[in-house]
């Protein structure tokens, strides 16, 4: 390893380990998959094997600049929030915008009211799955022993 070599890198607000390949550091942003990973490392003109720790502060800048204004710069398809709610806009979230909207559109569900709300509300599943035998919740009673 060479002497500028960073074994700590932190990008938005998240620390990357500098011995990983660049692709697979990014992931570890929440918000950042495999294919968001890639296409940051294209657009900033990097090979996605390249060790993150042996970039200079101005490519970490780069990078940095490309994972908060992603949207600005890929197709629409490509954003995790297309037409977000209130302006319509395509954006793309990471760490704790993402979370926040998430929860902020959950709490908006339920004070809806509508079904999805409403099985936010109860705790229940929401996407249609089967209830009977799985996601139950709360202590087992189980077979007891009859006292003799």
């Amino acid at each position: 390893m060479s002497q500028n070599f960073k074994y700590v890198v932190r990008i938005s607000n998240t620390d990357l380990n500098g011995k990983d390949q660049l692709f697979y550091a990014l992931q570890k942003i929440k918000g950042i998959g495999i294919n968001t990973a890639i296409a940051i490392c294209r657009l900033a003109g990097f090979h996605p094997y390249t060790k993150l720790g042996s970039l200079s502060d101005e490519d970490i800048k780069k990078i940095e600049y490309l994972v908060k204004n992603l949207h600005e710069k890929v197709p629409w398809w490509f954003n995790n929030y297309k037409k977000e709610r209130f302006t319509g806009n395509n954006i793309h979230l990471i760490e704790s915008d993402l979370i926040l909207k998430a929860r902020e559109d959950i709490e908006f569900q339920k004070a809806l009211k509508s079904w999805k709300g409403m099985r936010h509300a109860a705790g229940l599943k929401v996407r249609g799955q089967s209830t009977r035998t799985t996601g139950r919740t709360g202590l087992t009673v189980g077979v007891t022993k009859k006292a003799q």
